[in-house]
């Protein structure tokens, strides 16, 4: 089965993607990093002695950004006509290392609908071109960097403008697809800062855009008449649409006695991100795709060989191997890069429960010359109902984005 078309030609980068500009100087910098934290809820500007917001900007090449933003548009489509078929196939959800309490409500059908999609697709230079390493198609982050932080770069870079603005795109098509002045729930993991700042930070703009936008947990979401609810303090609201930023492997862990199920099932109210997007958030979506005869040609040139921890033929070092549903780059296993402590434990685990974790195959990454150091960067570009809607960008002092790497403002050379 073909699913979506490949661009031609799909170009290899024989030169840098990207242009060297200065830094921004110390003084900017602090005031750029102030107006981070207080205007746009950067709340953990700082990681132990090292500051998350690099002070250079990663400016692309226009050829490059045009090239990158068509590929994930085409990586876009691919990934939700296999979603759909993995769906219609329940079997093949078995290859994707997804809760089994999760498993057994997506093999029943008559999922959530979603008006529509968001989705980051990770992008890597390499000496062989661009590749990718994942794409977030359930719950992607990176709003306030990607479009408050990346901004207030932008207007101390002459020269260079920003790839795009996700939290407008996402307020764009909440305009398009939702009643006017709906009720959006941004359900998120309250008890963590990290995801309560971009959640506040998305809701002043969708109140600014003339929506009202509830923050509560997924415990707090009841469904009366198959309707979502939340109770504003006073009585149950019916809310218009749900805005997911909690990870639906997370979902069971609430218990039976919660409501978990309906986020998944369908209902009155539409949900972005549906938990389907899992299927291609896991690591193993390619043995899913590959266990049906699926045909993805933007996946297939972009993302590295997959395969199964148990099916790895020559060396280890030539591998990655990762968690089905690894997220921020935990539990990565990468030779000599990895602590030896960690990558032994790592692969003791792909060894227990193989069905758990996916193998990639390894790629040799650009450096990008940063004014403290050469980085390794990572370009995460969002598809946001079918169209490019800007990128949020990471880098690390070592070819692994983890916890470690420092936020980048991606933008884009006039």
């Amino acid at each position: 089965m073909l699913v979506g078309t490949l661009p031609e030609p799909l170009r290899t980068v024989v030169n840098a993607p990207w242009l060297e500009y200065p830094s921004l100087d110390l003084v900017t910098h602090r005031e750029v990093r102030a107006a981070a934290i207080f205007e746009c809820c950067k709340w953990d500007p700082q990681v132990g002695d090292t500051d998350v917001l690099s002070r250079t900007p990663l400016v692309l090449r226009m050829e490059a950004w045009n090239e990158i933003s068509g590929l994930a548009e085409t990586l876009y489509s691919e990934a939700l006509g296999a979603e759909r078929a993995i769906l219609e196939q329940p079997r093949a959800l078995a290859h994707l290392g997804l809760p089994s309490a999760l498993v057994r409500t997506l093999r029943r059908g008559d999922l959530a609908p979603a008006p529509f999609r968001v989705m980051r697709f990770d992008f890597h230079a390499t000496t062989d071109g661009w590749r990718i390493s994942e794409v977030n198609s359930d719950v992607p982050g990176g709003f306030i960097e990607a479009a408050g932080f990346t901004r207030l770069v932008a207007g101390h870079t002459p020269g260079a403008r920003p790839a795009g603005d996700p939290v407008t795109e996402i307020c764009n098509q909440c305009r398009q697809h939702l009643p006017r002045s709906a009720r959006i729930g941004l359900v998120h993991a309250t008890a963590y800062t990290d995801d309560r700042q971009v959640m506040i930070y998305l809701g002043r703009a969708l109140e600014k855009a003339g929506f009202h936008a509830p923050l509560a947990g997924p415990d707090a979401v009841r469904w009366q008449d198959g309707r979502a609810q939340l109770h504003d303090g006073a009585a149950w609201q019916t809310l218009d649409a749900l805005f997911r930023f909690y990870p639906a492997e997370w979902l069971p862990n609430l218990g039976w006695l919660s409501s978990w199920k309906r986020f998944v099932r369908r209902s009155v109210t539409p949900a972005i991100n549906p938990p389907t997007g899992l299927v291609s958030q896991s690591k193993r979506f390619p043995l899913a795709c590959r266990s049906l005869g699926l045909s993805l040609p933007a996946w297939d040139a972009l993302l590295p060989e997959t395969r199964d921890p148990r099916d790895i033929n020559g060396p280890s070092h030539e591998w990655v191997l990762k968690p089905a549903l690894g997220r921020v780059g935990e539990d990565v296993g990468l030779e000599g890069v990895t602590p030896h402590s960690s990558l032994a434990r790592i692969r003791r685990d792909a060894k227990r429960r193989p069905h758990l974790w996916a193998a990639q195959r390894r790629f040799k990454a650009l450096a990008w010359p940063a004014a403290d150091g050469p980085r390794f960067p990572c370009i995460g570009v969002y598809v946001i109902g079918g169209r490019v809607a800007g990128a949020y960008g990471r880098v690390g002092t070592r070819p692994l984005i983890d916890s470690q790497a420092q936020d980048v403002a991606v933008l884009v050379a006039d």
